[in-house]
């Protein structure tokens, strides 16, 4: 298993699509500004089939320094978290059995 970087995705999409690496460079730095300016703004982003990306709220808990044994409170923080589909789920179901 490797890494693909943003680099090798807008490549990958520029060859399957024919369109210049600049537009797709373009589209795909929008869809994540749109993504994270939506999660920021606390809405979902639904992919059907692929998945879900949306603001979790993480409960505060206390946290406990390993050194010291002494514990600190963790205040509470809103996350991103992504949700696969079950087509994406699937895919990778089926790839795993290969």
């Amino acid at each position: 298993m490797s890494k693909i970087n943003k680099e090798e995705v807008i490549s990958a999409v520029s060859a399957d699509t024919k369109q210049n690496i600049t537009t797709v460079s373009e589209v795909v730095n929008s869809l994540l500004k749109f993504i994270t300016t939506a999660l920021t703004d606390g809405n979902r982003v639904q992919f059907a089939g692929f998945g879900t990306f949306e603001p979790k709220t993480r409960a505060p808990r206390m946290g406990r320094n390993p050194y010291t044994n002494e514990g600190f409170p963790i205040p509470a923080r809103i996350t991103p978290s992504f949700k696969p589909g079950n087509s994406l789920k699937s895919a990778v179901i089926k790839n795993l059995d290969k």
